[in-house]
């Protein structure tokens, strides 16, 4: 965590807010490891007021991946974080993380955009997307923390049905459903590229 914090803090004016700690304890896990594979990601805290923004998000400029924080005077933070399943907060957390460092690797592997063989060419790019990030996120916690999978997977659909605009870049209901299940525990990475594939090919 020490070395996260210490990334953050130049970025945010003053110090750290309880809300901006308290996303990032709970992420640290998935940073920690995404340092530890050597991925080039950078901590950004926003310091000015970002109303109506993504609290979390990724952005990729000059090669470096950008994990953003846009908390303050921004209600959707706290709103997020009352959202969170009661007992696996950091488990949800970790699942956003996930999500965001899944966007990291796909930039920096230079497939942003890229089509898994099958896949319908007239689905937004940005709609794919957004599902393997889901779905990587879901993988992360068939591997870590298998027994909160059925609770995890439960609040990701609730949030994807939150405002949902069919066919728009978080409508990621057909990836997610068909994960139900879980993904193989031998490989939920693998198992995850495969459904990502197939219902990639059938989305509309």
């Amino acid at each position: 965590m020490g070395w996260m914090l210490a990334t953050a803090l130049p970025a945010a004016a003053g110090g750290l807010t309880a809300t901006e700690t308290r996303w990032l304890r709970g992420a640290a896990p998935v940073l920690a490891d995404a340092e530890a594979r050597g991925l080039p990601l950078d901590i950004v805290v926003q310091p000015q007021p970002t109303t109506g923004l993504a609290p979390l998000a990724l952005g990729f400029v000059d090669g470096r991946c950008k994990f953003v924080l846009s908390m303050r005077a921004n209600p959707e933070s706290e709103a997020t974080l009352e959202r969170l399943p009661p007992g696996r907060e950091d488990a949800a957390l970790e699942l956003m993380a996930a999500h965001e460092v899944a966007h990291c690797e796909r930039h920096v592997q230079g497939a942003w955009h890229g089509r898994p063989p099958g896949a319908d060419a007239a689905t937004d790019p940005e709609r794919r997307e957004e599902a393997w990030a889901d779905l990587a996120g879901l993988a992360w916690i068939q591997a870590r923390r298998p027994a909160d999978y059925a609770a995890l997977h439960a609040w990701l659909v609730a949030e994807r049905q939150r405002d949902r605009l069919p066919g728009g870049a978080h409508d990621t209901l057909d990836w997610v459903d068909a994960a139900a299940s879980g993904l193989d525990a031998a490989s939920p990475l693998a198992a995850a590229a495969a459904l990502w594939a197939r219902v990639a090919a059938a989305a509309r």
